[in-house]
């Protein structure tokens, strides 16, 4: 069993708008309806929240560390007014034609979370807005979440669910606040029945058909 509940997250398009032009400063990093406070959902319940982004802007040269560590600033002081927070923000940094092992849609930054928290990510909930996302979360053994925003908002049902189809058991949600209550309400009737006191479920409560 792991020692910690760990939930992993995309930034841009999963917690915050996504961009064609990249998200470049603070001014520019603005969070989605919800996604904050679902954050602060998963730690009030217990969790603890880590990002791994792709943030090739800098290797592509459309921003430095300071503008960075400025968005993140935003990020994390917007959190704590909802009452939530991130752990650690693990980034890869490379542009695409760098050959790094940590680019998503390779497992290197899932791989560097592991190792920092010292937990096996089989199961571990991951939760995205593309199918690069997914890749690399199943890579490691990470349970595969799919929000319809960022790279998915504007996709038909059917464009959603090929995509999910591509990662075998990704569940698809309409956002990060109810990705984050599904896992909630899951874990919460998994105890019950452990201590066998739980009703029948909703089936599937928080998310959408694939």
């Amino acid at each position: 069993m792991n020692p910690v509940k760990l939930a992993i997250l995309d930034r841009d398009g999963t917690i915050n708008a996504d961009s064609d032009e990249y998200v470049k400063s603070p001014e520019e990093w603005q969070p989605l309806p919800g996604a904050l406070e679902g954050i602060a959902r998963l730690n009030h319940a217990g969790w603890h929240v880590v990002i791994a982004t792709n943030q090739s802007g800098l290797g592509r040269g459309l921003f430095d560390m300071s503008a960075l560590n400025a968005m993140h600033a935003k990020m994390n002081l917007a959190l704590a007014q909802v009452g939530g927070r991130i752990d650690a923000v693990f980034f890869c940094p490379h542009a695409p034609d760098e050959a790094c092992a940590c680019r998503k849609p390779l497992p290197g930054l899932f791989e560097q979370i592991g190792e920092r928290y010292g937990v096996e990510l089989s199961k571990v909930p991951a939760i995205g807005d593309s199918l690069r996302d997914l890749l690399a979360a199943s890579a490691v053994g990470c349970e595969t979440h799919l929000v319809r925003t960022g790279k998915c908002e504007g996709l038909s049902d059917a464009q959603v669910a090929d995509i999910a189809r591509q990662v075998p058991g990704t569940v698809v949600h309409a956002d990060l606040a109810t990705a984050a209550e599904f896992i909630v309400q899951r874990e919460r009737h998994e105890r019950a029945v452990a201590r066998g006191t739980a009703e029948v479920p909703d089936s599937n409560p928080g998310a959408l058909g694939a």
